[in-house]
């Protein structure tokens, strides 16, 4: 059987269209943003140039707050950011729209200027959690929100299909770039004041992981601001080595650390910061989903969680739902990706909602995950309860998870394959509602994914084997 179990943090992805161009099917934007390796196809300055030609077009094409369009550009620390940088902000300019440049800051930190400097669009240069050889683009409205599906579209049609070069602005109207200078401070101040006033982290030991990237200057001033006695690594960013065996995707650097040094707690960002994954005072790691439900129990108890409701995404852990129930809390399950977690936020009203690879949104604060948001939070209900992470953390127990990636040759309505849908149902039945079945083409690659949850991990790979063999046998 062509199949491979793997972790539970594998990501799915959802399927995006296509655009044609030269002849081949194209696309610029994935799940969040577009993304690539620096020099080809999409990042390439060509390509990146005709972004920004797009996103300009599209800017003084309808109203906006100003009367010459503004867009705000960060990044995070690879090499390739320079470049891209010149790209986009040449193509912005060309089509007569101003460009503010605040250097690396967190991707949250974009969406939080954008709206605070009143500007028409934010743009993030960064590959997120990739290493340094990749780049990529995410844009904000002027709301601070991520641009919808329909934008994007947009852009696409007209880098691929449109002649750009003629709809460039007059001599007269080329737009103009400038570097703000306080970028950082701003964002600083902005955090901080997610942390309540009331407390500070005076007598805490933290180490901090800013993966040599967007968060290395700004997360131990945040901290350190506050009080903590901060132990930093990662705050050395060279253009190569963003991500480098470092930060959220690699947390034992930072549970040693915390053993090391007798820590608190640790803090790991990913390359650009909106992602967060920590580590407690007896070196265990704290993920999203852990992360999820201490801050909800803790909002529950203040009356801060409307509707009582959570969102989380399909990955999360079903000891998510089971904690959170038995604290007389909902959760709403999203499709993969903190866009969906934020566009069923806003929808409904909830303020709290994330995924379990450390993608955390606290709706009042931020319009999109933010780390150091996040860390400060969990922060804030150990000084509010007086307990430690560690105590914290051994409230949610993970549920058994055995995820099957199982190669097909062929998609087609699981509902419709023979015997499908009374195998799940016969698992269902067995799992006596302590687990759950989830089952979805990849939207990458020829897979489809089996995951299955349970007390018993014997039992469960079990049945995840036979769901992924009947598919198997079905689809190839």
């Amino acid at each position: 059987m062509s199949k491979k179990v793997v972790d539970n943090k594998t990501p799915v992805l959802k399927s995006e269209p296509t655009t044609k161009y030269d002849g081949k099917a194209r696309r610029l934007f994935g799940t969040d943003g577009i993304r690539g390796t620096a020099n080809q196809f999409p990042m390439t300055p060509d390509i990146v140039m005709k972004v920004g030609q797009a996103m300009g077009h599209l800017l003084r094409r309808q109203p906006t707050r100003n009367t010459v369009p503004k867009v705000v550009i960060g990044k995070d620390t690879r090499i390739s950011g320079y470049m891209v940088e010149l790209a986009l902000t040449s193509g912005l300019n060309s089509m007569g729209v101003h460009v503010q440049l605040v250097g690396p800051l967190p991707t949250p930190g974009i969406g939080f200027l954008t709206r605070n400097m009143r500007a028409d669009a934010g743009i993030v240069i960064s590959a997120s959690h990739n290493a340094y050889m990749d780049n990529g683009i995410k844009i904000f409205g002027p709301d601070g929100y991520k641009i919808p599906d329909s934008m994007e579209r947009e852009i696409e049609n007209l880098v691929f299909e449109s002649d750009l070069n003629s709809m460039l602005a007059g001599a007269q109207q080329i737009g103009r770039s400038k570097r703000i200078e306080d970028a950082d401070g701003r964002y600083i101040v902005y955090a901080k004041n997610a942390f309540p006033l009331e407390y500070t982290l005076d007598g805490l030991r933290i180490v901090l992981d800013c993966a040599n990237g967007a968060s290395y200057k700004v997360a131990p001033a945040i901290f350190g601001e506050l009080g903590a006695e901060c132990i930093v690594l990662g705050n050395q960013p060279n253009g190569f080595n963003i991500n480098d065996k470092a930060g959220a995707l690699y947390p034992a650097r930072v549970a040693e650390a915390v053993q090391q040094y007798r820590a608190d707690v640790g803090i790991a960002f990913d390359g650009d910061a909106d992602r967060i994954v920590m580590v407690d005072d007896k070196g265990h790691v704290v993920n999203g989903d852990h992360i999820l439900a201490i801050c909800a129990v803790h909002m529950k108890k203040q009356g801060r969680l409307p509707k009582n409701t959570v969102v989380a995404t399909q990955m999360s852990n079903f000891g998510l739902d089971k904690l959170l129930r038995e604290s007389g809390i909902n959760v709403i399950r999203t499709d993969v990706g903190d866009k969906h977690v934020v566009e069923e936020m806003r929808k409904n009203g909830y303020l709290l909602g994330g995924e379990q690879s450390g993608h955390i949104i606290f709706l009042e604060h931020s319009t999109t995950g933010d780390g150091v948001i996040a860390g400060l939070n969990v922060l804030a209900v150990m000084k509010s309860t007086g307990e430690t992470l560690s105590s914290l953390n051994e409230k949610m127990v993970d549920m058994p998870q055995v995820l099957i990636n199982t190669r097909v040759r062929r998609r087609e309505e699981l509902s419709n394959i023979k015997g499908y849908k009374e195998l799940v149902a016969d698992v269902e039945k067995k799992l006596r509602g302590e687990g759950r079945v989830f089952v979805r083409f990849s939207g990458t690659e020829p897979v489809i994914r089996v995951l299955v949850e349970g007390p018993n991990r014997q039992e469960i790979s079990r049945f995840a084997e036979e769901i992924a063999g009947l598919l198997e046998k079905e689809l190839s």
